[in-house]
């Protein structure tokens, strides 16, 4: 049976066989919890972390799968929450009259004018926020993919294109 207090001396072999021991059936829980192979991933990664960095603080009267679990399961349930909040904000985000204000523009001005437009008030966004904008509006990438290729947050994203789509309104109106 692995022990807590090796793991409190800071010992890195034996944490790699912590790690070894129960990657695979955390990994299984929390997808079993979720569907999702990459909340599953990110949720034991960040578990195993969170571990390593509160190894001082664990209780020795509790088996280490026990408490492994338990860091596991409250970090599941703070992602699933930003999860949702993000997805809320994507959606508000989207239904902002910025897009409203474009729409009514573009029936202002012919099609041609208004795509020279665009393209200018693009070729004018700071580059990475061009890039966001880009992937989102021309490749059709969703706010997460966008997030994970460039390894930014998914808040992040959702900022650069709030405010590309504020900029190009500025810009065309």
């Amino acid at each position: 049976m692995l022990s807590v207090k090796e793991l409190k001396d800071g010992d890195g072999i034996y944490f790699k066989r912590v790690f070894d021991q129960y990657h695979q059936k955390l990994y299984f829980f929390i997808l079993n919890k979720t569907k999702s192979e990459y909340i599953a991933e990110e949720v034991v990664q960040m578990a195993f972390a969170k571990l390593w960095q509160s190894r001082q603080t664990l209780q020795e009267e509790y088996a280490i799968s026990t408490q492994l679990f338990r860091i596991a399961t409250t970090i599941l349930i703070d992602f699933l929450r930003k999860y949702n909040n993000k997805d809320a904000v994507t959606a508000r985000l989207d239904g902002l009259d910025i897009d409203a204000g474009i729409d009514s523009t573009t029936e202002k001005m012919s099609g041609a004018e208004l795509q020279k437009r665009i393209w200018e008030a693009v070729k004018e966004l700071p580059p990475v926020r061009k890039q966001v904008f880009e992937m989102s509006r021309e490749q059709g990438m969703s706010y997460r993919e966008i997030a994970e290729t460039l390894s930014v947050s998914s808040k992040t994203v959702e900022t650069h294109i709030y405010k590309a789509l504020k900029q190009i309104k500025k810009y065309i109106v």
